[in-house]
């Protein structure tokens, strides 16, 4: 019994196949991507005219005059005491949390803007 001659493979399926085997995209895939860009951009303009609150988590809660960052709010309350302060009596001062305010004095003092006396009091430097 004879063989059947194959059938010669197009060019089209061997494109096809490639676009899919090394996921290559095609004029219709960045179409798509196009659309959804141009819609993301007008919901973004449109927000934009939006006054929104603001999404820094604070809350409000600045401790001291606005723009002034929580940072400079422990660096004047420090400041303000020549014997020096400890956590607590910086916590009651500016009203933040005890893990932010331990954050901001390990900043601070890395910074050189504030010095240990001693375990737990902090002097400006």
């Amino acid at each position: 019994m004879p063989r059947k001659k194959p059938r010669p493979v197009s060019v089209d399926a061997m494109v096809k196949l490639f676009i899919r085997q090394y996921n290559i995209p095609t004029r219709k895939d960045v179409d798509k991507l196009m659309a959804r860009m141009d819609r993301l951009e007008r919901m973004i303009k449109s927000l934009n005219g939006r006054k929104s609150a603001p999404c820094n988590g604070s809350k409000g809660r600045t401790g001291g005059p606005a723009g002034q960052t929580a940072s400079d709010t422990v660096l004047a309350v420090i400041k303000q005491s020549r014997s020096g302060m400890g956590i607590a009596d910086i916590q009651t001062h500016t009203g933040f949390g005890e893990k932010k305010l331990r954050n901001i004095v390990f900043r601070l003092h890395k910074m050189e803007k504030i010095k240990r006396i001693n375990r737990g009091r902090y002097i400006a430097a």
